[in-house]
């Protein structure tokens, strides 16, 4: 899968994508350090495979990640600078609830901080959805990206 480019300098505005989750009761933030458990189990019950960057984003300070809560209840996260720096993803929502402006919110909170952090452009690694990020932030492919970090040892 190739990897693509955001202009971090060129954002949709992120208030109107969390005010849209809010009036749904769904709260979009960093996770504090009592919530930590419950998300890594949370992903690792539906995303089993991003556990470890997820857990390498909590263990910033500030966390490099972003998620998405209903009451006490993850049902969403993004996180950033996990796999290499200037590096956006994983990005998990519950399936249940995709659809509803979750990984939207969560996606532009992830790069507004990437851009709070200095950066100009941010990199989506490995990316499934690339039409969903092309209409979300106008992310563009990489050419020759495939594999990229992700081959055999390409991230170390």
């Amino acid at each position: 899968m190739p990897d693509m480019i955001v202009r971090l300098y060129a954002l949709p505005p992120l208030s109107d994508a969390l005010q849209g989750v809010a009036g749904r009761g769904i709260e979009v933030r960093r996770p504090r350090p009592g919530e930590h458990d419950a998300l890594v189990a949370w992903v690792n019950a539906i995303f089993p495979t991003w556990v470890a960057e997820l857990r390498t984003a909590l263990a910033a300070s500030p966390p490099t990640c972003y998620a998405a809560f209903d009451g006490a209840t993850p049902v969403g996260f993004a996180a950033f600078d996990a796999t290499c720096a200037n590096f956006f993803g994983p990005m998990g929502v519950d399936p249940a609830r995709r659809r509803a402006g979750i990984g939207r919110a969560l996606l532009l909170s992830a790069l507004h901080a990437q851009r709070e952090q200095g950066y100009a452009y941010a990199i989506i690694g490995g990316v499934g959805p690339a039409q969903y990020y092309e209409q979300q932030v106008a992310a563009q492919l990489i050419d020759g990206s495939t594999p990229g970090i992700y081959a055999a040892g390409g991230a170390e």
